[in-house]
């Protein structure tokens, strides 16, 4: 598994907030929906992100931004336009003074605004759940970020605009499959920047000794590793690569281990029938001798059991 691939095998949208928005200026839209990703890609015309700490972007057509939750933002045709819009969890719609809209700006499927013409049209897709996002990724990603059409260059725009208002038989697996690609396309861009500042076991990928530990442990982590076998494997002696590793990776083989297990356990548990042979089958494939062993060690970096992780996930 290469490190690209390590980090971005975890988008898997399902039902996710796709649309298409349509405005004329002054606009201006408050997102407070906690989404734990946001992607929105410029089409036409152009626009302001205003998270409410850090740096404001402006984007312009082609250019793409990724909102990292659960912080809020204000999306907007300039810096000082008010707020029109609310946006809530689940894509709830309100006036800034908590009234609901009622469907006042829909203009078709998928498709939201002043106008269908508007002389800003963005494309913009939100994960519902954290669970559809690896950890990891998540953890890898500043609050925003934007890439400049020159910075790259996605054939998906053309097939998402068409793709994003059609009323057609399985379409939102069609949609939450396009996002999960514009997504990998958009952080494959960002972290190929020479600017880019990865995570450091993402870094420490490329160590000649540490590389090939990270890669034995991501590739098989079901396996009851040893920092004596890794190192065996590393062809260096154990206190050298703990030493190594603990330097490069910020922290020891085991507890990386440990934490890259619960983190693969976390993200598969929406997958996972609430049984005890479902969980029990779970913990095996993460390296655990035993549902309970799991759940242990699963609630004491969760602060919650394996069930009640999934059912917050289901629900």
């Amino acid at each position: 598994m290469d490190a690209l691939t390590g980090l971005l095998e975890g988008p898997r949208a399902r039902g996710a907030f796709m649309i298409r928005a349509c405005f004329d200026p002054p606009w201006a839209v408050r997102v407070e929906d906690r989404a734990p990703l946001t992607v929105m890609l410029v089409v036409r015309g152009d626009a302001w992100l205003l998270p409410d700490r850090g740096e404001r972007i402006r984007l312009r057509a082609g250019d793409l931004a990724v909102a990292r939750g659960p912080d809020p933002y204000t999306c907007a045709d300039a810096p000082g336009t008010p707020p029109q819009a609310l946006i809530l969890p689940g894509g709830d719609c309100h006036y800034p003074d908590g009234r609901p809209l009622n469907g006042s700006m829909d203009l078709g499927v998928r498709t939201w605004g002043d106008r269908p013409d508007g002389g800003t049209v963005l494309l913009i897709g939100a994960y519902q759940m954290r669970g559809e996002i690896g950890g990891r990724l998540l953890d890898a990603l500043p609050p925003l970020l934007s890439l400049g059409a020159d910075m790259w260059d996605c054939p998906l725009t053309p097939l998402l605009t068409q793709e994003v208002t059609r009323d057609a038989p399985g379409q939102e697996v069609v949609l939450d499959r396009l996002l999960d690609l514009l997504v990998i396309a958009a952080l494959r861009a960002w972290f190929a920047r020479p600017e880019a500042e990865p995570p450091a076991w993402y870094e420490a990928l490329s160590d000649p000794v540490v590389g090939p530990v990270l890669r034995l442990l991501q590739d098989d982590p079901a396996r009851p590793w040893t920092v004596a076998g890794l190192a065996e494997k590393a062809g260096v002696s154990r206190a050298a690569l703990a030493r190594r590793f603990t330097r490069l990776v910020g922290e020891p083989p085991m507890s990386y281990l440990t934490g890259w297990r619960l983190a693969l356990a976390a993200d598969r548990l929406r997958d996972t029938d609430d049984t005890l042979a479902a969980l029990a089958a779970l913990a095996r494939q993460v390296g655990y001798s035993s549902a309970f062993a799991l759940s242990t060690a699963f609630k004491r970096a969760y602060g919650v059991s394996p069930q009640e992780w999934r059912n917050r996930a289901a629900a």
